[in-house]
C-alpha cells in the first residue's frame, strides 16, 4: 500500500523539478547577452613609450608574435578610430604601441 504512494510522490517531485529546470533554462536563454570584452589599459601614458606600456595598451604579453600584435592593433583601432568618434591622440598612441611592439620605433631626437 505504501509503495504506490512513494512512487507517486517521486514522480510528482521529478515533474516539479523538471518544470523548474525548464523555467530556469528559458530565463537563462532569454537574458540579454553580455559582451565578453577584455579590460584594456587604463593608465596615463609615459613620455617615452616602453615595450611594457605598449603591451598593456594592446592587451598583449611583451613577447607576443607579430601576427598577434597586428590583430590586437586592429581590434583596438576599430574601437578607438577617430573616424568612428575616437580620439586622434589615443589613435596615435595605439599606433605607437604597435610600432614599439614590432620594433619599428623611430630613431633620433625629439621634435621639441
Amino acid at each position: 500500500m505504501a509503495t504506490p504512494l512513494i512512487v507517486g510522490a517521486a514522480v510528482a517531485a521529478a515533474a516539479l523539478a523538471g518544470k523548474y529546470g525548464i523555467q530556469a533554462w528559458q530565463a537563462f536563454k532569454a537574458r540579454p547577452p553580455t559582451p565578453r570584452l577584455r579590460k584594456f589599459y587604463e593608465g596615463g601614458f609615459q613620455p617615452t613609450m616602453t615595450r611594457r606600456e605598449a603591451a598593456l595598451i594592446l592587451g598583449l604579453r611583451e613577447g607576443a608574435p607579430a601576427d598577434k600584435v597586428k590583430e590586437a592593433h586592429r581590434k583596438v583601432m576599430v574601437a578607438n578610430h577617430p573616424d568612428a568618434g575616437g580620439s586622434d591622440y589615443l589613435a596615435s598612441k595605439v599606433n605607437e604601441a604597435k610600432d614599439v611592439m614590432l620594433g619599428k620605433t623611430k630613431s633620433g631626437g625629439s621634435a621639441f
